[in-house]
């Protein structure tokens, strides 16, 4: 098998970033945008010794699920990767993808999964949205690439995302505002980020200089463009990175803050702060989080990796101390507001790594009941999951996760430790893309 080469193949299987996976003489070929049980004509595009990757070139035998995208650019924009199936195909896929790594990974037979929880909205349900800009325009990388595909509108982001795209492209070519350039290390632009909540719009503007030239104007076009429009952010990113947002925050229009509601409880959300990007799911997950806690009043609740005490504020009423716990200073800061916005007085909140600020507040006498952990992708420390296993008074965990194979793993360390997976329940908060949310109750064995 060689680059370039033409084959029929039979999907057999898909991969958990939502590829399609078949064989040609027993090698692994990876395959886009194709659902199992297909035929498809792909061409060869790398080949490698234990595996090729294909591009699709046409469905030669269409499952019964597979539908036409909702969006033009589907098939170019690495934005999405499951528009082509029907949604209860999708659902199916995610499900399947949450039990086969605890199957798999974390070595649970047997363990029953709850049904899914779909997304009420598959479309405009994002409230947070980025765009590169570099000299091509502004838009969306195509998959595992630095290219850009133009877009005039996102399916998946809110409706305001297309005004603000079209205010900020006429702004940049009007006033001669240059776009970054990654490879010269040249420009101005770099990325767009929109993020809308009950309170409004913020639009934050990347940028690798200080200076922004005819600011005036982006402000006065993005009012135009955006008559809920609450803050204007420049976010300035100098480094040579991937990494979008630098450190630097100036607010050069209205307030550099948007104020979000998830049921009862209020939250001011600064441009670098961790949020859900699924408004109504995201009361979803917390609720089911909640349950499975099931709070009585006097317990006191460990929140990890708590950002700006979204989880541990939407329980408080229900427990008795809640006690936060973030890396990132800045965040700490927000939580704290947060409780003092929501009069929640039975808070506290810690700067540091987890695992050395559970250490430190057990020493000085505190003794949890339970834990919430909602970390990044990446999962949790080893040390922070050993620490809390050390803790004689707690009982459960509730771990929510955004990488099932991260949580299984997880969940495989926990149960060595004296943990018991107890109930799982996936949840979608990204309609057509292939990430899935999950959420666990582990039990500490008698």
């Amino acid at each position: 098998m060689k680059k370039n080469d033409i084959f029929e193949i039979e999907i057999t299987g898909m991969t958990d970033d939502g590829r399609g996976v078949g064989r040609i003489n027993g090698m692994a070929v990876f395959v886009p945008y194709v659902i199992v049980g297909e035929t498809a004509r792909v061409v060869i595009i790398k080949a490698l010794k234990s595996y090729a990757v294909g591009k699709l070139i046409e469905v030669v035998k269409p499952s019964p699920e597979r539908r036409k995208a909702e969006c033009p650019m589907f098939y170019k924009c690495g934005g999405c990767a499951m528009m082509h199936m029907s949604y209860e195909r999708e659902l199916e896929f995610k499900r399947g993808v949450v039990k086969d790594c605890v199957e798999r990974i974390g070595g649970f037979s047997g363990l029953g999964i709850d049904e899914i929880v779909p997304s009420p909205e598959t479309a405009r349900y994002r409230n947070k949205s980025q765009f590169p800009v570099t000299p091509d325009g502004i838009g969306m990388f195509a998959p595992h690439s630095h290219r850009l595909i133009e877009l005039d509108d996102c399916v998946i982001a809110s409706g305001e995302c297309k005004k603000i795209i079209s205010a900020v492209k006429f702004w940049m070519k009007s006033e001669g505002i240059p776009a970054y350039d990654e490879a010269a290390r040249s420009g101005l632009v770099r990325h767009l980020c929109v993020r809308t909540a009950c309170g409004g719009t913020a639009v934050t503007i990347v940028t690798a200089k200080p200076e922004l030239p005819r600011a005036e104007k982006l402000i006065d076009e993005l009012k135009a463009a955006c008559p809920n429009l609450t803050g204007v952010i420049q976010n300035v990113n100098p480094k040579n990175t991937n990494v979008i947002l630098g450190k630097e925050n100036r607010t050069i229009y209205g307030e550099p803050r948007l104020m979000d509601k998830i049921g009862s409880v209020c939250f001011m959300i600064s441009p670098q702060s961790f949020y859900q990007v699924n408004p109504k799911q995201t009361e979803r997950l917390y609720s089911i989080a909640r349950d499975y806690a099931d709070l009585k009043g006097g317990e006191t609740l460990l929140d990890l990796y708590c950002g700006i005490g979204t989880i541990g504020q939407f329980m408080a009423e229900r427990a008795g101390r809640i006690i936060g716990v973030e890396y990132v200073e800045r965040a700490v800061s927000d939580a704290r507001e947060n409780a003092k916005l929501n009069g929640i007085k039975n808070t506290e909140y810690h700067a540091g790594k987890a695992e050395e600020v559970i250490e430190t507040i057990v020493k000085r006498g505190c003794r949890p009941d339970v834990a919430v952990l909602d970390p990044p992708r990446k999962g949790c420390d080893p040390k922070l999951l050993k620490t809390l296993a050390e803790i004689p008074t707690l009982k459960k965990i509730v771990y929510i996760s955004c990488k099932p194979s991260t949580l299984a793993r997880d969940m495989k360390i926990l149960n060595s430790l004296g943990f018991s997976p107890k109930r799982i329940t996936p949840v979608d908060m990204f309609p057509r893309t292939p990430h899935v949310e999950t959420v666990v109750l582990m039990s500490r064995v008698k």
